[in-house]
């Protein structure tokens, strides 16, 4: 199944990606590739990681203080949000329309 991220958690890779690069390059290279780690986990099996917010989901990092909100469409995964989770608590609801 393919990914997609909502334009917004696109963006907040992004920013994610270049504050770690800023304290270190290595640390942005390790980000970038756990995310990605994460998008490819929950495209090969959706239904695996725990009901956050039902129907939504959650993938948890083990590496960053990151999670991605994921909700399970019929022809792909819709990735909502790259959320750090230390940060506001539901601000990306309204992204679900």
């Amino acid at each position: 199944m393919k990914g997609r991220l909502h334009p917004d958690a696109d963006a907040e890779f992004a920013d994610a990606v270049r504050y770690y690069s800023e304290i270190d390059p290595d640390l942005g290279v390790r980000f970038y590739r756990e995310i990605e780690r994460l998008i490819r986990d929950v495209c090969a099996l959706p239904e695996h990681f725990r009901k956050f917010d039902p129907p939504l989901r959650r993938h948890i990092s083990a590496e960053f203080p990151y999670a991605l909100i994921y909700l399970e469409k019929p022809d792909h995964v819709w990735i909502v949000a790259v959320m750090h989770m230390k940060r506001r608590p539901g601000y990306w609801k309204e992204r679900l329309g």
